[in-house]
């Protein structure tokens, strides 16, 4: 049984990518929930931008975009361009 758990331990470290760590520890509750949501359809959280309204988290799948806001609200449609 100890064996196992070291291994998950070890394959868990491999998956750990510390700029993604970062940047989980910026968003808010209500933003952790909806990326959780988002990531099981293949988003990535990439970046975080400041606005007057709070930070805003965004998060790409292949060339799509997806927004969310200080209070958790997704948008798969935002009017944004992210540069390669």
């Amino acid at each position: 049984m100890h064996a196992v758990l070291e291994r998950e331990v070890l394959l868990e470290r491999r998956q750990y990518i510390p700029e993604q760590s970062n940047l989980w520890d910026k968003l808010s509750l209500a933003q952790k929930f909806a990326t959780s949501s988002l990531t099981q359809f293949g988003y990535d959280l990439s970046f975080i931008r400041g606005s007057k309204s709070g930070n805003i988290a965004i998060l790409l799948c292949d060339s799509n975009a997806a927004t969310i806001s200080d209070d958790g609200e997704i948008n798969t449609s935002p009017n944004i361009i992210v540069r390669p």
